[in-house]
C-alpha cells in the first residue's frame, strides 16, 4: 500500500492527531512524547484555609517551642538567684524571724514594724551618713585616679602592657586578702604606713582605733580596690575615640588638656555614666574590707547600712534576720533608684 504524502490534507472526518507534552516543574516542555516530571503546588497551595491555617500554627507553635527553650535557663536563673531571693527579703522583714521562728516557721506578721525601727534607731542617721561620706569619696578618687592612667596608658610606650597587668593585681586579691594586708599596713604600732610617716616626722596616727581617722582608713583601702576596675572599663572606652579627632585637634593647636576637655571627656561621658553607676551599686554594699578591718568601729565611726545589716544578721550570737533584711532592701530601693536616674539622664542625652 503507498503511504500519502505529508503535505496530504486530512480528511474532515478523522480527528486532529495530539502532540503529548508534559509540563516540567519550571513552566518548560519535556517535548512531543517525553516524559517528564508534574507541577506540584507550592506550600500552601491547593490547601483549603482551614488546613493552611492549621500548618501556620503548627510552624508558629515549633517557633514558640525553640523560643522558649532558648530563654528558660536565662529565666530559671533570674528566677532562682534574684527574684526568690528578693521575695524571701521582703517575707523576712515584713515577719518577726527568731532562731525559733525559722525552725518552727510560724513567725508572726509585724508589716513594716521592722523598717519603722530601723528609720527611728539612734544608728541610722549615723548609718546613712557613713554610707554617704564612703560612697561618694570613694566613687571620686577611683574614677579620677582610674581616668588618669587610663589616659596615661593610651599614649602607649615600652612597658605599658606589663604596668597595666600590674594594676589588675588589686583586682584579682581575694578580698580577705587585701583587708588582711591593709590592717596591718594600717596598724598603729608597727604598721609600715606608720613607720614610713615618721621619715618625715609625723607621729604615730591611730589610723583604725580612732574614730576620727577610721573611715580615712577603709576608705584608702577600698580605692585602692576599686582603681583598677575603672582604669580597665575607661581604658576600653578610651580605645573607641578616633585618633584622626586628636590629630586634627593638634593641628589646630590644641595642647593636651584642650584635647581632654574637648575630645576625651565629652565622647567618654556614657562609659563614665555606666562605670560610675556600676560603682556606686558595688560600693553600696561592701561589706568584707570594712569588716575585715574595723568591723564597723570604733563607736559605729565606719558602720555603713551595709555593715549594721550584716552585723544584725550574723555579727553576733543572736541573729536578728528581720531589722537585717529591713536594712538590706532600704539598699536596694537607693540602688534602684540610683539606676532610673542613670536610665533618665541617658534618656535626655540621646533625645538632645
Amino acid at each position: 500500500m503507498s503511504t500519502p504524502p505529508t503535505d496530504a490534507p486530512v480528511h474532515p472526518a478523522a480527528p486532529a492527531r495530539r502532540e503529548h507534552t508534559t509540563v516540567l516543574s519550571d513552566g518548560g516542555s519535556d517535548g512531543p512524547g517525553r516524559p517528564g516530571r508534574l507541577d506540584r503546588p507550592a506550600a500552601g497551595q491547593g490547601l483549603s484555609p482551614r488546613a493552611a491555617a492549621a500548618r501556620a500554627r503548627r510552624r508558629l507553635s515549633g517557633s514558640q517551642l525553640a523560643a522558649a527553650g532558648f530563654a528558660a535557663p536565662l529565666v530559671i536563673y533570674l528566677i532562682a538567684f534574684y527574684a526568690y531571693p528578693l521575695m524571701r527579703s521582703i517575707d523576712l522583714s515584713i515577719h518577726d524571724y527568731t532562731v525559733r521562728a525559722f525552725v518552727q516557721g510560724d513567725a508572726e506578721f509585724v508589716g513594716f514594724s521592722n523598717y519603722v525601727d530601723v528609720i527611728t534607731s539612734s544608728l541610722f542617721a549615723q548609718a546613712m551618713w557613713n554610707t554617704t561620706v564612703f560612697v561618694l569619696v570613694s566613687l571620686l578618687f577611683q574614677y579620677t585616679i582610674g581616668l588618669a592612667l587610663a589616659v596615661f596608658f593610651r599614649s602607649g610606650f615600652r612597658l605599658s602592657a606589663i604596668l597595666r597587668a600590674l594594676f589588675l593585681v588589686p583586682w584579682l586579691l581575694p578580698l580577705i586578702v587585701s583587708g588582711s594586708a591593709w590592717a596591718w599596713m594600717l596598724n598603729s604600732d608597727n604598721g609600715i604606713v606608720n613607720s614610713f610617716l615618721s621619715i618625715f616626722g609625723i607621729g604615730q596616727v591611730n589610723w583604725l582605733t580612732s574614730p576620727d581617722t577610721a573611715m580615712i582608713g577603709v576608705l584608702i583601702a577600698n580605692i585602692w580596690l576599686g582603681i583598677p576596675f575603672n582604669l580597665v572599663i575607661l581604658y576600653s572606652g578610651l580605645q573607641n575615640i578616633p585618633e584622626e579627632l586628636y590629630e586634627a585637634a593638634s593641628l589646630d593647636g590644641a595642647g593636651p588638656w584642650r584635647q581632654f576637655v574637648s575630645i576625651t571627656f565629652p565622647l567618654l561621658r556614657p562609659v563614665s555614666a555606666i562605670t560610675l553607676l556600676l560603682g556606686l551599686v558595688y560600693t553600696l554594699k561592701v561589706v568584707d574590707i570594712i569588716w575585715i578591718m574595723t568591723s564597723g568601729g570604733p563607736a559605729n565611726s565606719t558602720t555603713t547600712l551595709a555593715i549594721w545589716s550584716y552585723r544584725q544578721a550574723f555579727g553576733t550570737g543572736q541573729p536578728d534576720m528581720s531589722p537585717a533584711a529591713a536594712v538590706g532592701n532600704l539598699l536596694i530601693v537607693i540602688a534602684l533608684i540610683c539606676g532610673f536616674i542613670y536610665l533618665r539622664v541617658q534618656r535626655r542625652q540621646e533625645e538632645s
